[in-house]
């Protein structure tokens, strides 16, 4: 077996390629980040062309997709063909691009403008719990602790557990809904869950009825929980826990929106 694709037969490449899916799974990578893997395997084996010269077909494209493909072929290097990955291509450090964060009073005029229930609790989870749009996705009955305040989340990025509060007015929306015992919360009415493009959809639709002029996504909700806390005066790590970082550096990007200290400064003039 040769060292680049053009060496590699048609079998010889399909069987890498079921080796690389395998080893995505083994160390349970997101689907995203494995259907990405696998393209970009994929596209190498194709080419004919050695890990620099692919490199280097792609140093027009973002610093974002550069580094996908950098990160693509050493993590097939290193633990399909189980070889060391020479290139050493400096990598730019990704820019730092500060999140949009609404007022408080945004996020209740989407919440008031929403009349579904079930899409008034998508974006209530979002919001007073700070989750992701795919823990929306699978969040279930059985997470949710009424008795002791608490959401037990069990699906999560990383598969890494962790509980975060039940927020009253999260409560008392379930409460009109009702407690069931089928899980999940959220099912489209073919049966299934919600899928991401219908949850982008209903924020898109809930932000332009409240008169919103901003891009606003699910994640946008979420950086507006962790912000609303910094600026109240609640600790950075307790807020880190609660969004399931596991590196402070990636909670401390909020102290950059947060306006609590520039109002204090604003006062000095």
């Amino acid at each position: 077996m040769g060292e680049y694709g053009k060496n590699y037969s048609s079998e010889e490449k399909y069987n890498l390629i079921d080796k690389l899916i395998e080893e995505v799974k083994l160390r349970r990578y997101s689907f995203q980040t494995g259907k990405l893997y696998i393209s970009i395997v994929k596209e190498f084996l194709a080419s004919g062309k050695t890990p620099r010269e692919f490199l280097l077909s792609y140093t027009t494209k973002s610093k974002s997709t550069m580094r996908s493909v950098y990160f693509a072929l050493k993590f097939f290097h290193e633990n399909v063909l189980d070889k060391e990955f020479k290139e050493k291509i400096p990598l730019a450090r990704k820019s730092l691009k500060l999140p949009l964060v609404l007022s408080r009073d945004e996020v209740s005029r989407m919440i008031n403008s929403t009349s579904n229930l079930k899409h008034k609790l998508i974006i209530m989870f979002l919001y007073y719990a700070g989750l992701r749009l795919d823990e929306v996705r699978n969040i279930a009955w059985s997470d949710i602790d009424i008795d002791r305040a608490i959401i037990h989340l069990k699906t999560t990025k990383g598969d890494k557990e962790r509980v975060v509060f039940l927020h009253k007015r999260l409560i008392e929306t379930l409460s009109v809904l009702g407690m069931k015992d089928t899980d999940p919360i959220f099912v489209s009415q073919r049966g299934g869950k919600y899928n991401k493009r219908t949850i982008q959809q209903i924020i898109k639709s809930a932000s332009k009825k409240a008169g919103i002029n901003k891009n606003v996504t699910p994640h946008t909700l979420r950086h507006s929980f962790a912000t609303h806390l910094l600026e109240s005066g609640a600790d950075i790590r307790y807020i880190q826990q609660l969004l399931g970082h596991k590196d402070l550096k990636t909670t401390q990007i909020y102290t950059h929106v947060a306006n609590k200290d520039i109002k204090k400064l604003a006062d000095l003039l």
